[in-house]
């Protein structure tokens, strides 16, 4: 009996030993047009004018495609700087693109924006004008400020978050201070 199982036992052993190579399995439908040129991690881009840091970006991913002058990025916060070089505003969300060329940023998913004074503005995307220093967007938006809050459609700030309109305003209330 044990001479039975010791030949059943070899000779599976044996046949399970083969010359067959395991071949990995490939993708062709990757479409290689996507596959970044540049990528990079945990990453810092620093927004400069005349030797000041006007903005710093920091990205948790980010990537360059070939034939594209745009940098896409994953949990995005930029932190802005008024003209003496203290932080006035943060703004984060979860993606957001870069043009590479105008340097102008597209805030997209989740974003917030919060200025030193205390004004928080939300919304699903925001677009910053590199070149007038501006954020704007056409989606809904909603402010909250120490004295307010606003909500409605189609919003223009300057990126400091001080002087705001909401061109079409579906909400308004004003905040009572306790005394």
């Amino acid at each position: 009996m044990k001479l039975k199982v010791l030949i059943l036992f070899s000779f599976l052993f044996l046949h399970s030993c083969s010359d067959d190579k395991v071949k990995p399995t490939i993708n062709f439908e990757l479409n290689e047009d996507r596959i970044p040129v540049q990528e990079s991690w945990n990453s810092r881009i620093l927004f400069t004018e005349e030797d000041k840091i006007k903005a710093v970006l920091f990205a948790d991913h980010l990537a360059k495609y070939e034939d594209e002058q745009k940098t896409y990025l994953d949990t995005v916060k930029i932190n802005f700087y008024d003209d003496e070089g203290i932080p006035s505003t943060t703004l984060t969300s979860k993606r957001g693109l870069v043009d590479d060329i105008s340097k102008n940023m597209f805030a997209i998913d989740s974003v917030v924006v919060v200025n030193s004074d205390g004004v928080v503005l939300r919304t699903q995307e925001l677009t910053w004008n590199n070149f007038t220093k501006k954020i704007t967007s056409n989606k809904f938006v909603r402010i909250e400020s120490p004295k307010e809050i606003i909500e409605g459609y189609g919003f223009e700030s300057d990126q400091h978050l001080n002087k705001y309109v909401i061109y079409d305003v579906t909400y308004s209330a004003e905040i009572e201070e306790n005394q």
